[in-house]
């Protein structure tokens, strides 16, 4: 019988962390993060599935009649940076911390949701299914990540993406547009007044983007934000007139506009030719009305709009991003959790769900 005493979860989620802060996991390449999940859960005796290195399982008395609810966080890690001092890939516990890469974003959150996840494995009486899904590829919002599972799921009434919130509540998320820029010129000699510079024309551009507000702020996620990242020209010699800049801007993305909107706006006032690159990290938000934000209110939680984006972007379903940890020490070197923030979560994410599930939408 998978046990539902929290002390043990706690303990057994610290444990898990430690695994999986031990074995790399770098997007596109979380196959021995995969076997570590798939084998926890074995052990355990819950059967359990995956799709590229996705790994998911339901709880034991699933019933396709019942609408269900997703947790789900990921597995994967950015690269660790120059900066550590520590072993990225050592588990080290100290003054109440455990330092590890990814052992804040998202492993914390990944294993407090696994943890509640078992808590209510066993029940015979839920109003809700469960489906525990740990993804791939989250850091680079990649194809075989989150996107390749849902549709192995079923339907879903929710979802609770985990990542470090403080445990408060992420309604909204900004999405992101990546807009590749080119502007034109003509070659020419640099000592003689010859040809058009396109990086003197593509400065127009930039500068419209560095200047241009978008009328509508959000309340939760702030203005549109949009900044130039990169720029490169078509020749690297000193003495040509480039005929080509190249140039990347940055977009994120409120929910009071679509994606479409945006770019229409762009091109109505800039030169260049401009293209996303990708239009699926669009912005979501969740009713401060929903269950799941009313159980988090009436357990004392705070909401906010998050700048920063998420699995969360490709759920074609409300979900709710919440999670132990800090988002600021995501991707910063020496990156650890507190042991306590676990606890907490764990305690917390039961909470928040047997809220919802004594008061069924």
């Amino acid at each position: 019988m998978v046990t539902t005493d929290l002390h043990t979860l706690q303990k057994d989620a610290i444990e898990l962390l430690k695994q999986l802060i031990s074995t790399p996991s770098f997007s596109k390449e979380e196959d021995q993060t995969a076997a570590i999940l798939t084998a926890f859960f074995q052990q355990r005796n819950i059967p359990v599935q995956q799709k590229g290195y996705n790994v998911w399982a339901k709880n034991k008395h699933f019933d396709a009649s019942k609408p269900t609810i997703l947790l789900n966080s990921h597995h994967d890690t950015v690269k660790p940076n120059k900066g550590y001092t520590l072993d990225p890939f050592t588990p080290v516990e100290k003054d109440g911390k455990l330092f590890g890469l990814g052992s804040n974003d998202a492993g914390g959150p990944l294993v407090s949701l696994i943890a509640a996840f078992l808590y209510f494995y066993e029940r015979t009486d839920l109003q809700y299914n469960f489906i525990l899904a740990a993804s791939a590829e989250e850091e680079i919002s990649g194809l075989n990540g989150i996107e390749l599972v849902i549709p192995e799921l079923g339907p879903i009434s929710f979802g609770v993406v985990g990542e470090p919130t403080q445990m408060q509540m992420a309604v909204a998320e900004r999405g992101l547009m990546v807009l590749d820029a080119v502007t034109h010129g003509k070659a020419g000699h640099a000592a003689r007044e010859e040809g058009d510079n396109a990086v003197y024309n593509a400065l127009r551009d930039i500068e419209w983007f560095r200047t241009y507000r978008f009328p509508k702020v959000s309340d939760l996620l702030g203005p549109v934000k949009m900044s130039v990242t990169v720029i490169e020209t078509d020749n690297k010699a000193h003495n040509v007139v480039p005929a080509q800049c190249k140039f990347v801007v940055d977009t994120r993305v409120n929910e009071l506009y679509t994606f479409e909107e945006i770019l229409a706006v762009i091109q109505e006032h800039v030169q260049s030719s401009v293209q996303p690159r990708s239009m699926r990290l669009r912005s979501t938000g969740i009713s401060i009305d929903h269950p799941i934000v009313q159980a988090g209110i009436a357990l004392g939680r705070s909401y906010y709009g998050s700048p920063t984006t998420s699995d969360k972007a490709l759920m074609p379903f409300a979900a709710l991003k919440i999670g132990p940890g800090d988002s600021a020490r995501s991707h910063t070197a020496d990156e650890y959790i507190y042991i306590e923030e676990i606890k907490e979560g764990i305690a917390l994410y039961v909470k928040l769900l047997e809220h919802v599930l004594s008061n069924k939408l």
